[in-house]
């Protein structure tokens, strides 16, 4: 946007399986000059992933590698997999003026929050009920019972941090829930500090 001041960065969380990474992969498709930060994971790939575009695939020594040297912006342990948001990948992208997206868990997303200092936009994606979220899990046909017992309680306990966050969205149909996501992103770019003020002054303030 003419006049823009600085990159905006949108913080995504959900429970596992309400769609957060849908959501937010369909945004870079409605608003392609959003980035999507890929996040490292030490998780295997599922089915149709590839590095680099839907996570960044390493070896749990290479990530507690990063983390030593303090190569995380954020990272958290989650279903025994460790995920965390890269510094430089996050700065790269912001240093080009992108707006950046950032689907990342509830434990990341505190951190960020408690750090301070990103100016972030934090947006909770929520399940219709929890019916829907476990038929969404199973369908997924990668989780044992016991680990789809696991993630439900795991939703039950994160559901709860929604009012953390900025904004709220149900994904119940994906169409409306995009366009939701959609708006929010929208109505922060236009808010008064992301205009450059000295942008402002060429018109003789």
């Amino acid at each position: 946007m003419q006049g823009k001041a600085n990159s905006s960065l949108f913080v995504v969380s959900a429970p596992s399986g309400a769609g957060k990474t849908t959501l937010c992969r369909g945004l870079t498709t409605v608003l392609p000059w959003i980035s999507h930060s890929v996040s490292h994971t030490t998780r295997p790939p599922r089915a149709g992933e590839e590095n680099g575009k839907d996570y960044v695939f390493i070896e749990e020594t290479e990530f507690r590698r990063m983390i030593g040297e303090n190569e995380f912006l954020e990272w958290a342990k989650v279903h025994g997999n460790l995920y965390g948001t890269s510094r430089r990948m996050l700065r790269d992208m912001q240093g080009q003026g992108a707006d950046v997206i950032l689907d990342i868990d509830v434990q990341g997303a505190r951190q960020l929050r408690e750090a301070g200092g990103t100016g972030a936009v934090s947006i909770f994606i929520l399940p219709p009920s929890l019916e829907v979220l476990r038929s969404r899990l199973e369908k997924r046909g990668a989780n044992s019972a016991e680990d789809l017992e696991r993630r439900m309680k795991t939703a039950v306990e994160e559901i709860g941090e929604y009012k953390n966050y900025d904004y709220v969205i149900v994904n119940d149909v994906f169409e409306k829930a995009l366009d939701d996501l959609r708006a929010v992103v929208l109505a922060e770019r236009v808010k008064t500090d992301k205009i450059d003020p000295e942008w402002v002054k060429t018109f003789g303030e």
